[in-house]
């Protein structure tokens, strides 16, 4: 291959790309990368193009990619586009009325086509910014704007799900049903949460302290945990852990997200701890007592985002299955609650 010939092209047709997007007008905001990022990627670009030319072709390629499937994405009609269909009325009304109604557990063919695309936009997008962090481990100043990047897509991936199984929740009133799906629809649309400064930054927040906070384990009690996450969480956070840790629910779904294990797991170790007289325990020692932890976050030793995705993916499996069978523990995770709790401050009702 003629390296330099190649670039030539590549700059050339890129050029001609950015023309004809820039007179574009269905492009979504979700769908383009931020200005931050485009200069995070640019900056790496010039690194890579004098000494690893076909590491910059690769990465040329890959954004040019999801270039692409971005300007795909947007030929399909904002969620909140009004169309008739056989006399039928489909709009964001409806949307939000079948959202608001929403009881299936499999949501994938209940929702919008640009939706469904999109979320695969955000994995593609995760995956062409994790090849830029390989490229540039001997670059340390890359790493902290890469990662919150990286963090930024899971966060908003899980912030989908936790609001889904919020909407499943037949606990909520149908006003507050009504207001979570109009939260969701502004998710998919801008990528952000309309009240942003509490509910997606609030559990953005909860999982990047959590990220940079590994148990320590000793007696078994948590407190120590506690108090290096809310440390740096705000004053609704410490209203909320003030009047809602007494009820058992909260209690248990806290104790698996501060320890990484679940609630059979921390029973457990518990229960060998006091058969044997055993005071503390040591992050180090925790593998000795079991096989393999079923959520697997103990620490977080690879600075993956992936591993507090899969986290909390794990530990919303195992409290429905045991909503399935009627078993002891948590049958919500930590952020569902929290959540729940937000929401019930925004409509200033006690009990949703």
């Amino acid at each position: 291959m003629n390296v330099k010939f190649y670039l030539i092209y590549l700059g050339e047709r890129d050029r001609l790309i950015g023309m004809c997007l820039s007179v574009s007008k269905r492009v979504s905001p979700l769908l383009v990368l931020k200005e931050n990022e485009m200069q995070i990627v640019e900056k790496i670009k010039a690194y890579l193009q004098p000494e690893y030319p076909e590491e910059y072709i690769l990465v040329q390629e890959r954004f040019r990619c999801l270039q692409s499937l971005g300007e795909a994405i947007s030929q399909y009609p904002s969620v909140k586009t009004s169309e008739m269909l056989r006399g039928e009325r489909r709009d964001e009304e409806s949307l939000i009325k079948a959202l608001s109604n929403f009881a299936s557990v499999s949501h994938l063919f209940h929702i919008p086509t640009r939706v469904v695309a999109v979320r695969g936009f955000l994995v593609a997008k995760f995956h062409a910014f994790s090849l830029l962090y390989r490229l540039v481990q001997d670059l340390e100043q890359f790493h902290v704007p890469l990662r919150k990047i990286l963090f930024s897509i899971i966060c908003t991936l899980m912030a989908e799900e936790v609001y889904f199984s919020c909407l499943e929740d037949p606990s909520f009133s149908q006003e507050v049903r009504v207001g979570l799906a109009h939260d969701l629809i502004a998710l998919w649309e801008s990528g952000r949460d309309p009240r942003g400064n509490r509910h997606l930054h609030a559990l953005e927040t909860l999982w990047i302290i959590r990220d940079q906070t590994p148990p320590s384990f000793g007696t078994m009690e948590g407190t120590s945990e506690l108090i290096r996450i809310s440390m740096d969480m705000d004053e609704h956070w410490q209203h909320f852990l003030t009047t809602e840790v007494e009820y058992n629910e909260t209690k248990w779904a806290l104790e698996e997200f501060l320890f990484g294990l679940s609630y059979e797991e921390i029973g457990m170790i518990r229960a060998w701890l006091l058969r044997f007289g055993i005071s503390a325990v040591g992050r180090d020692e925790i593998h000795s007592y079991l096989e393999r932890s079923a959520y697997g976050l103990v620490e977080n030793t690879d600075k993956d985002p992936r591993v507090i995705y899969n986290f909390f993916i794990e530990r919303r499996d195992a409290a429905n299955f045991r909503k399935r069978i009627a078993a002891l523990g948590p049958k919500k995770t930590l952020e569902e609650i929290y959540l729940k709790y937000l929401i019930a401050i925004d409509h200033n009702t006690p009990d949703l």
